[in-house]
């Protein structure tokens, strides 16, 4: 019974360690896997910046603020010319999106806002 115990602890601490790490990890690494692919565009505003990615037909957009902290209000929007835009928004502290549209070979459009500051970029990407 005392082996089967040591075992199970010595699992948590493995887990526990492993999620502290993951937590520690550079903001960096973070901010790559937020969307998938490439980026293809940045948007910035007084407020903060629209990052754009680009991966086959997909288009991905998420909003972050030039200081994160506070919650305030953002949002994030993406629009494939011919389609309704696919839109997050609320109150966030570190970004609104990401946010994904299958473009194809369309255009888009994208809008970004943190607070009082916003931006939109007109059709890009053809």
């Amino acid at each position: 019974m005392g082996a089967l115990r040591r075992r199970v602890a010595l699992g948590m601490a493995v887990l526990t360690a492993s999620g502290l790490l993951t937590l520690a990890a550079p903001g960096s690494a973070q901010a790559a896997s937020v969307c998938p692919g490439r980026e293809v565009a940045t948007l910035p505003f007084s407020t903060g910046t629209v990052h754009v990615f680009r991966r086959g037909d997909y288009i991905c957009a998420y909003t972050a603020p030039k200081t994160p902290g506070a919650k305030r209000t953002m949002s994030v929007s993406v629009q494939a010319r011919g389609s309704r835009p696919v839109v997050d928004k609320g109150r966030y502290i570190r970004r609104a999106g990401p946010v994904t549209v299958h473009a194809g070979h369309r255009c888009v459009r994208i809008k970004g806002a943190v607070a009082g500051g916003s931006v939109g970029s007109g059709w890009i990407l053809c």
